[in-house]
Order: structure tokens, then sequence, then C-alpha cells
């Protein structure tokens, strides 16, 4: 993958009980070509960072840029837990819209718990500020009590563990055979994703792996008015049909929405919070939320 000294003394040491000293590994690495000197790099000692005192206080959200084999260019929405580095969230997307970074988070928050806060950039599908409004992400973590900042404009470093996340797996990318589809990419993100969390000890951690980190201390959870659990919570993706309705199953039995037929092959976002139902276009807009009727299997629109 791409170990370096300190990451093969780590490995050596784990299945062997013994290892060569740091310097030792990093001269035959140097002798054998394999360690690109970076004399850009600050020293350490100058750094002053912020680190979460708590799995899931904070997590890290940003959006990067990669090539597919063909040049077409596409976008990777990367989310790490500020505290342990522990990739949360790695989505590959021909482009991420508003509704994506709400699915991207709630699949995380399904598989890892709520954080207390998030951080991102301000990124159109991360803060509709600049336009006078509030995005889908932001009006999300509203509802659900958990804290939003974002970092300041033209100042990368606020994000800086997510960018430098950023960077690992680019530079992993780069040496696997390109992909060729969204598809194939997220393959290739997975398998990094799991190396990563589970196999590769991080500096920064004290040469724990991201994922002993976060299963070390107990996890923060949301603490601002409005945070209620859902005993039952889901997401999908569906289009409407040409009666202007989309299909959800509850309890084994199907039930129609009514969204309206202007909305005909519209793709949209259903979140499913135990019977309450919200459904938003892949820009993030609300198009209905209701209270889901069990009895019922068709759930009118109501006209305006």
């Amino acid at each position: 993958m791409d170990a370096g000294a300190h990451t093969i003394a780590y490995h050596l040491t784990k299945r062997h009980g013994a290892a060569p000293s740091v310097a030792t590994i990093w001269r035959i690495l140097s002798r054998r070509g394999f360690v690109t000197p970076q004399p850009q790099k600050r020293p350490r000692s100058s750094f002053v960072r912020f680190e979460a005192a708590m799995p899931n206080e904070r997590w890290q959200a940003d959006i990067t840029h990669w090539r597919l084999g063909g040049g077409t260019e596409v976008e990777i929405l990367n989310v790490i837990d500020d505290h342990s580095r522990f990739l949360v969230a790695s989505d590959a997307r021909a482009t991420t819209k508003a509704a994506d970074v709400v699915a991207s988070f709630h699949r995380a928050v399904a598989a890892h718990g709520f954080p207390a806060s998030l951080l991102s950039d301000n990124g159109a599908v991360f803060t509709a500020a600049p336009r006078g409004g509030r995005c889908a992400i932001e009006i999300e973590l509203d509802s659900l009590g958990i804290s939003y900042r974002h970092s300041s404009p033209y100042h990368p470093q606020t994000c800086g563990k997510v960018e430098r996340f950023h960077q690992t797996l680019k530079r992993w990318l780069a040496r696997q055979e390109a992909a060729a589809s969204v598809r194939e990419l997220q393959v290739k993100l997975d398998r990094f994703g799991s190396y990563y969390n589970g196999v590769r000890p991080h500096r920064a951690i004290g040469r724990r792996t991201p994922a002993e980190a976060f299963a070390a201390r107990p996890k923060a959870t949301p603490r601002l008015p409005g945070f209620v659990v859902p005993t039952h919570f889901r997401v999908r993706r569906d289009k409407v049909d040409i009666t202007g309705t989309i299909t959800l199953r509850h309890n084994s039995r199907l039930h129609h929405i009514g969204l309206g037929r202007r909305l005909f092959g519209t793709r949209v976002l259903v979140l499913v919070a135990d019977l309450d139902v919200r459904v938003l276009s892949e820009d993030g807009e609300l198009i209905r939320r209701l209270t889901l009727d069990p009895a019922r299997d068709y759930q009118p629109h109501a006209r305006s």
C-alpha cells in the first residue's frame, strides 16, 4: 500500500515480535530508491492543531476530484472522524449533489452512530449561506441537533485532517490500475477504506489503526436541542413514475406516495424515520414531508 519505515516496523513487530530500528529500515528504503525527499515540509513541532477528545465528537467532510481511466473527472466525498482519523464514508459519484451529501451522511450514521458535530468547507453542497438560504445537509443537521461548522474561506487547513486523507487516498489510487467507471472506482475506495481503517497504523494517533482508536473510547453524541434517535431509519432513492408517485414498503406492505404528475421522471431521495417520511430532490429541495398512514395504500398529495 503506502508503507513507510514506521509502518513497516509496526507490521514486523506485530507479526514477528521484533523489528529493525526505524532508522535502519529507512536507510534500506533510501538505498533502494523507495524514499522521496520532501524538504518543503514544515517541521512537525511547528504545527498547532485541534483534535477532538472523543470519537464522533466531530466529523470532517470534503469533496475531492479524480479522473477515471478514460479521462472523465469524477468526485469523491470523504468523511473522517476527527479524533481517530477513522474513515466513516468515501463515496464516488459523477457529480455530488446536495441530496448525495445527506445520503452519505446517513449511511455513515447507520454504521458508526451520530456525530456531535460536522465540519466542512463552504462548497455549495455544504452551505447555502452565500445564496441567502440553507442547503439540505444544513437543514438535516439542524433537525438532528448536530452542530455544524464551516472552515474559513481560502483556509483549507481548518479541514486539514480530511484534506490530508485526500492526499493519502490519491497516492494509493495513482498506483492502482485506473478505474473505468464510477462503480469500479467505488470498489477501489471500499478496498482502500478497509485497509486504511483496519490495517494501516496512523502516526498521528500513536501508531494505532483508526479502527483501534475509534473503538478505544466512549463516543460523543449530539448535544443540541432537537436530537431524537428514530427506532427505524433508512435512506432510499427512487424515480417519480408517470402517475406522479413513488413507492415505499413499510412492514411488508407497499405504499404509494403522491408527489404530483409534474414531477414525472424526477429522481428523489427518500428519508424514512419511523413513520416520518421526507422526499428530497437531488438538489436537496424538500418536495414533500408526511407522516405515513400504515392503513392506507395511497398517501395522497395535498393540493394547495
